[in-house]
């Protein structure tokens, strides 16, 4: 484990655990302690952007964190927010990260006005996708929300919030920029330009939610899609090699959402479009429904999701034998990089605390035409697979 940044969020605990006697101080936590594994040696399960995951035994890290989130209220329209996730991400190790910073004006009964690094509203769930307790799944489904690797902005974003008939209807428009790491570093992704509307309406146990997100971004330092659009260009295929490159290019996100709670039933279901304009970030289109029953302390459900690539999974033109053969490999890898799979899943929910459930969730997942989202497939990889998590989710 990194121990630098772990003390980092820890440090940030105690100070704020110190500062607690006063009531403009606010601490809280939540985190999830769980064993994921599957039934193959052939592939590991993981998360978006994990280095190494879970395989025939059973794994820590794919499934477990640790956060804290401190607030300070200056007064009545003014707060600050930090808050810090401890996981297993970009590397094999857990480590620390700080994924709100933020000042919070409020100017109206109705706006409120953030600046610093906030949540990027991209998924219906975006606002607390880590806190596992908030969520019946165990995870969120990897097919949608392994679309957009981003988990905050650096920026500002404006929020207002309204009646609307029986109902209230929020509206979000975030600005700014972002960056992200590929798994084990191998590149950087840099987003900006970066702007995001998020437009939810509730009414009563109905939830209905919009979001559109749309950038500019840059992959300057990835050392295998460098080598192959240079192979391409040395060759002459410079239309190829354009399509690949990842410079200042448009990219968008585009879901909808749908939430119920009504009468010991819950369900939510998301649909999400990726569009690209380089051929390295394939279009795609992701969806899953949920339903679940709360009997008791007790919820069963059931998860079905999906996710299948839009664009061309072959690069065209280029010849596929050859001395020239393993480069265009490499562009069709690159074009084909979209996971294309499809989960069912069957889980229990058992709240056996005010603030800590117990969570049972089996998945079987059908990867179609490659690996799908599993990584470090060896030869002749294919599914399906079988993956089964436990854990506990709390919150403090």
């Amino acid at each position: 484990m990194k121990l630098k940044p772990v003390v980092v969020v820890l440090g940030l605990a105690i100070s704020a655990m110190a500062s607690a006697q006063e009531s403009n101080f606010t601490l809280t936590g939540f985190g999830t302690a769980a064993m994921t594994r599957t039934n193959t040696s052939d592939a590991e399960f993981a998360r978006q952007a994990q280095l190494n995951g879970a395989r025939d035994s059973f794994n820590t890290g794919v499934d477990s964190n640790l956060g804290l989130q401190v607030s300070y209220k200056a007064n009545d329209w003014l707060s600050f927010t930090g808050q810090g996730l401890v996981s297993k991400h970009i590397t094999d190790e857990f480590g620390a990260e700080l994924t709100w910073a933020f000042a919070k004006m409020k100017a109206s009964d109705n706006l409120s006005v953030r600046v610093g690094r906030m949540g990027i509203p991209v998924y219906m769930i975006s606002d607390y996708q880590n806190v596992g307790y908030s969520n019946t799944f165990i995870r969120p489904p990897v097919e949608m929300y392994s679309q957009v690797p981003l988990t905050y902005v650096e920026g500002a974003d404006a929020i207002y919030q309204m009646d609307m008939g029986d109902g209230s209807l929020s509206a979000q428009f975030a600005y700014g920029r972002t960056e992200t790491k590929g798994a084990g570093n191998a590149y950087t992704a840099k987003f900006k330009d970066l702007m995001g509307l998020n437009l939810v309406y509730d009414n009563g146990p109905f939830t209905v939610r919009f979001g559109h997100i749309r950038t500019k971004f840059s992959v300057d330092d990835s050392a295998s899609l460098n080598a192959v659009v240079g192979g391409l260009t040395k060759f002459g295929f410079t239309d190829a090699a354009n399509a690949l490159t990842i410079k200042d290019t448009k990219a968008s996100f585009t879901s909808l959402g749908l939430g119920v709670n009504w009468k010991g039933w819950t369900g939510q279901a998301e649909y999400g479009v990726r569009r690209s304009d380089a051929r390295s970030l394939p279009d795609t289109t992701s969806w899953y429904t949920l339903v679940g029953y709360k009997w008791g302390n007790f919820t069963p459900y059931y998860l079905h999701s999906d996710i299948k690539q839009d664009s061309g999974r072959t690069m065209a033109g280029l010849p596929t034998t050859g001395p020239l053969a393993a480069l265009v490999a490499g562009a069709n890898a690159y074009a084909s990089n979209a996971p294309v799979q499809s989960s069912n899943s069957v889980g229990l929910r058992w709240d056996f605390h005010k603030a800590a459930a117990l969570k049972v969730q089996y998945d079987r997942i059908s990867p179609k035409d490659g690996a799908g989202t599993f990584v470090n497939p060896k030869p002749g990889f294919a599914g399906p697979v079988n993956v089964l998590a436990v854990g506990i989710d709390f919150v403090f």
